[in-house]
């Protein structure tokens, strides 16, 4: 993959460095700001826009942007003369919408975070302004940018396995990601937030989507519910204990706040303290005294923390998703792809085992993936959803991007009508 990325930047040799803004300068704005440190002939960030002023600023002294071009309020970039080719809309979900698409009437090309909005008719104005600007929208389903599941793709379309009869795709969310995601954090409740399959699981039903082809979905059906993290499963022992820090058995918890961020997993600390430096006693201050550090039995959470999917396609070929909490994997996908003739199978993200019903072979592919980058969360994804965003932006090329418009908004509907389903507890149509 290194000589890939060397010919990829010779095909695309020209003077044009593409200037983005970013909004929201949390985590996924962080993570995508890395492409314009590896490939500074390739991305430059101009501006910067979030409503915490240490998170915005501490971006905009890494890139060297100066006071005029640091925002905290987006309005204030619209109001201003154009002076960027592309904008970056990482905000939290629900704040998607008014700016994708104040941005596209000012023409500027769109990379937004996913989901791409939390209702189907925002997800359809936003679709509707790009196409009516004529700019790019690329929603982040990086999923689709990893190499093994491109590989997956061009296995599929060259004939390999047959036809596709079936698929079956599993998410393992992760116990303790669930834990600071959905219980304790931002997206734990559907009125601050979304429900669970839009935040978490549209990568998964777009992928699934994405390998079908043009095989269309005609049947949905799904169930799922908030099955653990509420208060009658509190153990007994802990007592009437609100906090980690006030619990007797918190050693022994798996949820123990203490445990996944302090302990074990010294993992999304800049979460916990956004306004400063995420250092070990400003961690603990926030366990002791914010909702980090609360019970997961004991807190306001109302998403599901499992779900399953079942869909059926044109041609009578069917596909099972399932989103489960209480994983210790977490994120790394696991997918059967069934055909007429073969079946692919990928359990680790990056080995895909071929089996032929023809002849017998078994066969392993292992496609390259670029070593030599910091953006190498799902496989190496986040770094080529960038390049490809870049590259199109650059060379006025929509081919580029792997889920336009259209496509996106197609598989956005699925997670839309998969959730009725379950609501309604009911197969529904398109």
């Amino acid at each position: 993959m290194e000589n890939d990325v060397e010919n990829e930047e010779k095909k695309f040799d020209n003077d044009k460095i593409v200037k983005l803004i970013i909004i929201g300068c949390g985590q996924r704005g962080y993570v995508y700001s890395r492409y314009a440190i590896e490939r500074p002939n390739r991305l430059k960030i101009v501006a910067v826009c979030d409503p915490i002023k240490f998170r915005r600023e501490k971006l905009a002294e890494e890139f060297g942007i100066s006071s005029d071009f640091i925002f905290e309020n987006w309005g204030d970039i619209v109001s201003k003369e154009k002076f960027a080719d592309a904008v970056l809309i990482a905000t939290p979900d629900q704040l998607h919408c008014e700016p994708a698409i104040a941005f596209a009437n000012k023409k500027y090309h769109l990379l937004v975070e996913k989901p791409l909005a939390i209702t189907e008719e925002d997800c359809e104005r936003i679709t509707k302004a790009c196409k009516n600007n004529n700019v790019m929208l690329s929603v982040c389903h990086v999923l689709r940018y990893a190499p093994v599941n491109i590989k997956i793709k061009q296995l599929i379309d060259s004939g390999l396995i047959g036809e596709i009869l079936n698929i079956q795709h599993m998410e393992p969310v992760g116990y303790y990601h669930h834990a600071h995601s959905y219980v304790r954090g931002n997206w734990r409740k559907l009125s601050t937030s979304t429900f669970m399959l839009l935040a978490k699981s549209c990568h998964d039903l777009d992928l699934i989507h994405y390998f079908m082809g043009a095989k269309k979905c005609k049947k949905v059906s799904s169930f799922g519910s908030l099955t653990y993290f509420k208060k009658e499963k509190k153990p007994k022992e802990a007592g009437n204990a609100m906090k980690c820090v006030d619990c007797s058995i918190s050693k022994q918890c798996p949820y123990s706040a203490q445990k996944i961020y302090l302990e074990h997993y010294p993992w999304k600390r800049d979460v916990l303290v956004p306004d400063r430096e995420p250092t070990i006693e400003n961690v603990k201050l926030a366990i002791q005294n914010g909702p980090y550090g609360r019970c997961v039995y004991e807190s306001d959470n109302d998403v599901v923390d499992q779900q399953v999917v079942n869909l059926e396609f044109e041609g009578g070929a069917l596909s099972s998703f399932s989103m489960v909490a209480f994983t210790e994997s977490m994120c790394v996908r696991k997918i059967r792809i069934y055909g007429s003739m073969g079946q692919l199978e990928c359990n680790n993200g990056y080995d895909i085992i071929y089996d032929d019903f023809r002849f017998g072979d078994k066969e392993i592919f292992k496609p390259p993936v670029i070593q030599n980058t910091k953006m190498s969360n799902h496989g190496a994804s986040d770094y080529y959803l960038m390049r490809s965003f870049v590259y199109a932006v650059s060379q006025n090329d929509p081919s580029q991007i792997l889920s336009g418009p259209d496509d996106t908004l197609a598989s956005h509907k699925l997670v839309f009508k998969s959730e009725k389903s379950r609501l309604k507890n009911t197969v529904l149509s398109f």
